[in-house]
């Protein structure tokens, strides 16, 4: 083979390669997130999943192939976490107990009990300390899709709660793997047993618990309302979350395709908070329908609530909610009432 044969083999390969390899790059195989969650299966939780994954298919760079794993298919909240960091599930949305896992901070959206007034103000505090807390999970290696929320924590009972002494006489459910949690309510005189969310429904018709606090939309998912007919209408502290994927799976994702993926998923953290809060009222109205009773709260018996919650803050600043979190929750709350009452007028 002479010298100019091989020159032009050279150049037809080269020339071939430099065809092929763009080719193969725009049609890569999509990449595949498994993601956990405890939504139940038909959930509007659930459908706005599956949604988002329906569009991820179609980002650009070759798109993403995702599978849900609902009902706590995966284990709890601290079990899913713990798959993420090994890479047996890529992806989960969950609440605080999953999230203050990876970064504590992210408990002051949530656990203050009596802190927020409205939901006007969850979703104040929560502009202002997202960025913050995104960027602690980031460093983490985690990567915020959306946040969200399911509106207000009720208390559900075997027997009617309405004051604070009727919580202390009660079994009370509290979530496994939260000793801060369950050293609040000790303090504040409750009883609480600490257990899985899927183990909810059989312990109350055990008696191994006879209280739980939950959002309506989850109690009636569960149907807790039927061996625990009672509501107590307060708003105790809202349930917050997000969906979250590894800085690892976010990071070998095209770049092409990350703001369509992103996009979706915060269009999907939209209509999971909107739907949220809405059906924990519409739940509250079926649920009455099949016999549950509603406990209102008169102004005197509120604020014996809110003393409750607020003598418990002195130990969930610092250990339950980073101190400079807690502070800065407290000093936003501050502002956003502060030009409401300035509105009013």
């Amino acid at each position: 083979m002479n010298t100019q044969t091989r020159k032009h083999i050279f150049v037809v390969t080269l020339a071939s390669l430099l065809c092929v390899l763009p080719f193969h790059h725009a049609f890569s195989a999509p990449v595949k997130i498994r993601l956990g969650t405890l939504a139940p299966n038909g959930s509007s939780y659930y459908k706005h999943l599956q949604a988002m994954g329906e569009k991820w298919k179609s980002a650009p760079g070759g798109g993403v192939t995702l599978t849900i794993y609902p009902d706590g298919q995966m284990g709890s909240e601290a079990d899913m976490i713990r798959r993420m960091k090994l890479g047996q599930l890529q992806a989960g949305m969950v609440t605080t107990t999953g999230l203050s896992e990876i970064e504590t901070g992210v408990a002051g959206l949530q656990s203050m009990p009596m802190a927020f007034r409205t939901l006007e103000e969850v979703d104040f505090v929560g502009e202002k300390l997202q960025p913050i807390l995104e960027k602690r999970l980031a460093e983490k290696g985690f990567i915020v899709l959306f946040w969200s929320d399911t509106g207000w924590v009720r208390f559900f009972s075997k027997e009617p709660i309405v004051t604070p002494d009727d919580l202390r006489k009660t079994k009370l459910f509290v979530a496994a793997g939260r000793p801060a949690e369950e050293s609040i309510y000790r303090s504040a005189g409750c009883n609480p047993v600490p257990l899985e969310v899927t183990d909810i429904l059989p312990n109350l018709q055990t008696g191994l618990i006879n209280a739980v606090p939950l959002p309506p939309s989850i109690a009636l998912a569960l149907q807790v309302d039927n061996p625990a007919p009672n509501m107590l209408d307060l708003n105790w502290v809202p349930l917050v979350g997000a969906a979250i994927v590894t800085k690892k799976t976010w990071d070998s994702l095209p770049p092409a395709g990350r703001d369509a993926i992103r996009k979706a998923a915060m269009e999907a953290g939209k209509l999971i908070k909107a739907d949220g809060r809405r059906e924990g009222v519409e739940s509250v109205e079926a649920m009455k329908k099949r016999g549950l009773k509603v406990h209102p709260v008169t102004p005197e018996v509120e604020a014996q609530w809110k003393e409750v919650g607020e003598s418990a803050y002195s130990k969930i600043r610092g250990i339950t909610v980073p101190t400079e979190i807690f502070d800065e929750v407290m000093n936003q709350l501050k502002i956003y009432r502060a030009a409401h009452s300035a509105d009013k007028k």
